[in-house]
């Protein structure tokens, strides 16, 4: 029998119960897919990380899964992970590296944690209109796509409506066969926030992701281009909330930082 060394953290915001929970497992031997894909079920959290053995560069293997499927890249996992790491280890600095080879610079700064991410860039792509219909959207400002993350963005008129979206979830996931995900964003209201956003996924998780940092890879620099503005505030409006501070430090790469909260540790036996 493994015990793996398993935590649930709480991302993208300063209280227990908020933003959005991850699992984390610290592992000492090595899983099968199949393996760390029943793990991300039991847990039912929209991602769980697995962190592999530290190398002689301060790197961590990184791999994520939702309950569905593995995902190269997760910002509130990775986050997730920072935090754990950083409590148990006392470090202030490390790296991660995941599926594909991407490397993720992190930093700690009393309780504040900044994570190093790659700029994705966007391309416009019609919406059908059965996927408008199962959101509950008459009307997008614009619509584009990440073909790295195979994720639509759109963008509507208010942050208001947003926050009432209210989707029906079969029809949207029958509505679309060939993306992971769908974001809907606007510009914020909140004197303290620059953009809010929301993010479906029933096509590759759970139906909505409560706080998603891998989504800024490209909302970011969009909302970059429309504000004039390298450093941003971004509030994600689900239910549980989160927020997150993103910097765009040049074309190619970005920080988001933010808090995270450990709620609970033990141990997992298979």
């Amino acid at each position: 029998m493994k015990e793996i060394e398993t935590y649930i953290v709480d991302s993208f915001t300063d209280q227990p119960f908020r933003g959005n929970p991850a699992g984390v497992c610290i592992l000492k031997d090595e899983l099968s897919d199949s393996e760390m894909l029943s793990i991300a079920k039991e847990l039912g959290l929209s991602e769980t990380a697995f962190i592999g053995e530290v190398n002689g560069n301060n790197e961590y293997p990184i791999r994520f899964f939702s309950p569905v499927m593995e995902i190269p890249l997760c910002g509130h996992a990775t986050l997730a992970s920072s935090k754990v790491l950083f409590e148990k280890n006392g470090q202030n600095a490390i790296n991660f590296v995941n599926i594909q080879n991407l490397r993720l610079p992190i930093e700690c700064n009393e309780e504040f944690i900044k994570m190093g991410f790659p700029i994705y860039e966007t391309m416009p792509k019609e919406v059908p209109f059965k996927l408008l219909k199962a959101l509950g959207i008459e009307k997008v400002n614009n619509s584009v796509y990440n073909a790295e993350t195979s994720i639509l963005l759109l963008e509507i008129k208010s942050a208001e409506l947003l926050k009432n979206l209210s989707p029906d979830f079969d029809t949207l996931k029958k509505s679309h066969n060939e993306i992971n995900g769908v974001l809907v964003t606007a510009l914020s209201t909140k004197a303290e926030y620059d953009f809010e956003s929301r993010y479906f996924w029933p096509w590759s998780g759970t139906n909505e992701d409560p706080v998603t940092g891998g989504t800024h890879t490209f909302l970011a620099k969009y909302w970059g281009k429309k504000l004039n503005k390298s450093k941003m505030n971004s509030f994600q409006c689900s239910q549980r909330t989160g927020f997150m501070e993103v910097e765009l430090l040049d074309e190619k790469n970005m920080t988001i930082k933010s808090k995270a909260q450990i709620v609970l540790k033990g141990k997992l036996k298979i």
